[in-house]
């Protein structure tokens, strides 16, 4: 009798991972303004750790009362992945040890690189490969210019970020992974229909977009029509009056041609900003 077939274990794709997966909680990360668990999830023969952040350990915001933060966190990733640029990590909403919540995948960051994204410096001008963001109070009087690399991996993270409106891009939430890989984190507060852009990114602000960003948002405008599948993923996820802004805001990148600049109406700046 010959020998049985051998059928290679089928390919698990990390959001059917984090989905499908059983959840099992491991710690917590209690540096977090929120309730963000740190997990293991399993899904036939697969396993991956996650963060799992449950919508009922969330704090309310005033200026973000319509949904949860666990939903713009997925409505984030959505976004992202229709650019083509996947700078966030797969991120599912589904049911959990402690109710409903975000489900993302966790990222082993390469700490050396971290470390040459942002840094502080004496000079009044950036240095080559920098770019200034602004002075900031370093104690006691003194002050030092931030500055960001110009790295096109940041680029479009800062392009990603004006879509989607993110109030709170920090310097902690810049994960650079193996294989030159950067992703970007924690996108609970986005998605509102008034500008709150406030991110470490400024050092493009008012430049021309590249001719990739420019591509990527005319795609990403068609992928944002009535009755296309990430509008309808979106409506699940924010509101509709949300999703016009988010088209309204794509609209206006391309008609402007340059990286926004801070309003004025706003602080540009996150505190604290890692």
């Amino acid at each position: 009798m010959p020998a049985p077939e051998r059928i290679p274990p089928r390919s698990v794709s990390p959001s059917d991972l984090l989905a499908q997966g059983e959840l099992t909680v491991r710690g917590r990360i209690r540096e977090a303004s929120n309730a963000v668990l740190y997990c293991s999830v399993s899904y036939e023969g697969t396993e991956a750790h996650c963060v799992y952040k449950p919508v009922a350990g969330e704090r309310p915001l005033w200026d973000f009362p319509d949904g949860n933060l666990a939903r713009r966190e997925v409505a984030a990733y959505e976004i992202s992945e229709a650019t083509g640029w996947g700078l966030v990590p797969p991120t599912v909403l589904r049911e959990g040890p402690y109710g409903e919540g975000m489900c993302q995948l966790w990222i082993e960051t390469d700490t050396d690189e971290a470390a040459a994204l942002l840094a502080l410096v004496e000079d009044e001008e950036p240095g080559e490969g920098w770019k200034a963001v602004g002075f900031a109070e370093v104690g006691e009087g003194q002050t030092a210019l931030l500055v960001h690399a110009d790295d096109e991996r940041l680029r479009r993270l800062a392009v990603l970020d004006a879509v989607i409106n993110n109030g709170d891009r920090k310097g902690g939430h810049l994960l650079p992974a193996a294989g030159g890989r950067l992703y970007g984190i924690d996108h609970g507060v986005t998605f509102n229909v008034d500008d709150k852009l406030r991110t470490l990114l400024w050092g493009w602000a008012g430049e021309p977009l590249t001719e990739e960003a420019l591509s990527v948002l005319a795609r990403l405008e068609d992928a944002l029509a009535d009755g296309r599948p990430l509008t309808a993923r979106l409506a699940g996820l924010i509101t509709e009056a949300e999703t016009d802004a988010v088209r309204a805001r794509v609209r206006e990148l391309r008609h402007t041609g340059l990286h926004p600049q801070p309003s004025g109406q706003w602080p540009a700046i996150p505190w604290p900003p890692v």
